[in-house]
């Protein structure tokens, strides 16, 4: 990883949110390094209006300025893949920020490349998950990367030392976009939303009901359930009750109607990569509605070996996107696996949304392992010869009998 000389940084490419913090990067840039700013603004589904970023930077001098709508890539690439792996970070997170770094980090990248940039630069602090994410994805993809890392350097280290700054470099702060103030740093994209700070800071503090943005409360969902059919392609869905739907879209579409039916919610304490516990809460409605849903048509489809198989791997692949190893040959062996796995996982799920619960109701498709004749309590016209059972039992437990016939007392 190539190390920092100030007096070698002439432009820089800035992961540009347009908010409080990533404006006052940007100013503290053009300052510290007397460089060029570039700045680039994805679009991954947080539901706001990414346009105004343009403005701002404008405001502060710069030219270069991307905005760029990512949300088909973001749910095609990343988030559908991680999703055939069922995977979860320390049995709750559906690691919707995590799966999102290495997206940006790739266009920073290439941006930087396509400008000849000296150095890349991003908003996330020194004690997240976020900055080993980002930088760990740049130099998987470009090893001479260099970074700046402002929280790292500079003596800003509150919101009003942040707002004074702000103030002394006639930066405009806009919150008029906001449907309402919060006291919370959030993140979001097409995946989840997540809130950190504030009262969250006391693990023992419940969330007040107005934080949630994409939910309502369970108490507060329709009376009456939703039935949705979920069509399945080789792992990932393609149509929503008959309608043919690009991945982005069956996010969209999800989240809308999860979020109806207060399903998603999530209230953790979690491991960060870098050492600490940290309180988060999070809203993923469509991930949770997937998950669900992918494990159901993987009941019927995948072999039993290959479904226990990729049980055990997934919370070492869920670990390996936490910490920022999306870009890393394990990542990519697991990948291969994984999507190996999903050749026959095709056909339709349908599920029921109430009050907050995800259930799968029904599963059906071409490809089952399902076979009724076996399975069936009622006569099975000689398909499975209850007999076998017998020897199949005796093999099993020849061990046992032998460490049992030598005393030993397998029952302490």
């Amino acid at each position: 990883m190539a190390q920092l000389d100030p007096k070698n940084i002439n432009k820089i490419v800035l992961a540009y949110s347009g908010g409080l913090d990533t404006s006052i990067i940007a100013k503290w840039l053009q300052e510290t390094y007397d460089a060029e700013v570039i700045t680039f603004t994805a679009d991954i589904g947080q539901g706001e209006e990414v346009e105004p970023a343009r403005a701002k930077a404008k405001a502060m001098g710069i030219k270069n300025i991307y905005i760029e709508d990512l949300r088909e890539e973001f749910a095609r690439d990343y988030v559908f893949p991680m999703f055939r792996a069922n995977a979860i970070y320390e049995g709750e997170y559906l690691l919707g920020t995590s799966i999102a770094r290495p997206l940006i980090a790739k266009r920073l990248v290439e941006i930087a490349k396509e400008h000849n940039a000296d150095a890349i630069s991003h908003g996330a602090t020194g004690k997240g998950n976020d900055q080993v994410r980002f930088e760990l994805g740049a130099v998987a993809l470009s090893p001479d990367v260099v970074t700046i890392a402002p929280w790292r350097e500079w003596d800003l280290s509150s919101r009003e030392s942040l707002m004074q700054y702000a103030k002394e470099h006639d930066i405009a702060i806009d919150y008029a976009g906001n449907t309402k103030k919060s006291p919370y740093s959030m993140d979001a994209n097409l995946l989840h939303i997540s809130y950190e700070g504030g009262i969250l800071e006391d693990p023992y503090a419940e969330a007040e009901e107005d934080m949630w943005r994409w939910s309502v409360s369970p108490e507060a969902a329709p009376d009456e359930a939703q039935y949705l059919e979920l069509e399945y392609k080789k792992g990932d869905i393609v149509a929503i009750d008959g309608e043919a739907l690009k991945p982005y879209e069956v996010m969209i579409k999800l989240n809308e109607i999860g979020g109806k039916h207060g399903i998603g919610r999530l209230d953790i304490v979690e491991n960060r990569y870098v050492g600490m516990k940290s309180r988060g809460c999070y809203e993923t409605p469509a991930g949770t509605i997937m998950l669900k849903a992918h494990r159901g048509i993987e009941s019927l489809t995948l072999d039993r070996e290959a479904a226990h198989l990729k049980d055990e791997l997934m919370p070492r692949y869920a670990k390996i996107i936490y910490n920022g190893y999306w870009f890393s040959p394990e990542r990519m062996m697991l990948q291969a696996l994984i999507d190996k796995s999903q050749e026959y996982v095709n056909g339709t799920v349908r599920v029921k949304l109430y009050k907050g619960s995800v259930s799968v109701v029904g599963r059906k498709s071409d490809d089952s392992l399902f076979d009724e004749k076996i399975a069936t309590f009622e006569d099975d016209a000689g398909a499975y010869d209850q007999k076998d059972a017998e020897g199949f039992i005796r093999l099993n437990g020849l061990r046992l009998a032998i460490e049992a016939s030598r005393g030993r007392d397998l029952s302490k």
